[in-house]
């Protein structure tokens, strides 16, 4: 880790990925944000993740990113909730100008994505992009955002992190959004757990907490928090086959949502729970009312929202 950076607090617990909301002509519509954050506070979320897959950060301009990074974060602040600011960008020059500005603000922490048109060709070269991302934001403690799965980047994250202490200083952990638990888990004991790993697989949370994970970040945190809690709380006290319970139904909740509507449907799912966040922008199509009542159905005949209520309501 950094050495400027000793008093970083590893995050832990559950961190929302945070929605993107838009009107129905596709622009940005930020009013339910303090509504959706004091949900988040309510139901112990730690931190949120800004602007990432699940916000749609890729379909956004750069001033829209910088809008919704505002809107989120000051509503984090005044909740005490930590935020990372997702940064990464096709445009090396833009993805500088996002960490700079993810500063100016006082994000606890940035991430980032490598591109993935021209993507790196060397875990060296994955490095260097990164430090020259990192290099605008030199301060602020950063994650790798590790998910192949969408952009078809794949290096070893064990050896990331070996190369990485020289040359990318500001580096706290890995958003470890992968099944491949084998290298989660060296990640997570390599120099005796230097690095904050955080899982990204939400229908295996329990996995990932077996191998040690300090935190987890999800989409659908944003509306099945007390589930996810449960999921932990029962971990921690040792209590297995119902934390297997409790991830079955994560694993079946999810199983729903994306069998009938595909990761659109995450966001009909945060609509059924009472926070609409509007339409997708393309090329993500959101889905048709039918598809939209099929759902609710689907969800609501599995018990969906009584998941979205915080314990101490």
């Amino acid at each position: 880790m950094m050495e400027n950076n000793k008093d970083f607090e590893p995050l832990k617990g559950l961190i929302a990925a945070t929605f993107t909301p838009f009107d129905q002509d596709g622009q940005l519509n930020l009013d339910p944000v303090p509504r959706i954050v004091e949900h988040h506070a309510k139901c112990s979320i730690n931190a949120l993740f800004i602007n990432g897959t699940t916000g749609e950060g890729p379909s956004l301009t750069e001033e829209e990113r910088i809008i919704v990074a505002d809107s989120y974060a000051k509503e984090a602040k005044a909740h005490s909730i930590k935020t990372i600011i997702h940064v990464g960008h096709e445009s090396l020059q833009t993805a500088g100008s996002l960490a700079t500005h993810a500063a100016d603000i006082g994000a606890d922490c940035i991430s980032a994505v490598p591109t993935s048109y021209f993507k790196p060709s060397s875990l060296n070269g994955l490095i260097d992009h990164l430090a020259a991302i990192t290099s605008h934001a030199p301060e602020i403690p950063f994650y790798y955002y590790h998910i192949p799965r969408m952009n078809s980047v794949e290096f070893d994250m064990l050896e990331l992190l070996k190369a990485a202490e020289k040359d990318l200083p500001s580096l706290v952990g890995i958003k470890y959004s992968a099944t491949e638990l084998s290298t989660f888990v060296e990640c997570k004991k390599y120099k005796d757990g230097k690095y904050n790993m955080l899982y990204g697989a939400d229908e295996m949370l329990l996995a990932g907490l077996a191998m040690g994970a300090d935190g987890a970040v999800g989409s659908t945190y944003n509306f099945l928090a007390p589930l996810y809690n449960k999921i932990i709380s029962e971990f921690e006290s040792g209590k297995r086959e119902s934390a297997q319970m409790y991830q079955a139904k994560s694993a079946e909740l999810i199983r729903a949502i994306i069998s009938t509507a595909g990761m659109p449907g995450l966001k009909i799912a945060m609509a059924i729970a009472g926070f609409d966040c509007g339409p997708h922008r393309l090329p993500l199509k959101t889905p048709s009312p039918g598809i939209v009542d099929e759902l609710r159905n689907r969800l609501e005949s599995a018990g969906f929202l009584e998941w979205n209520v915080p314990e101490d309501e």
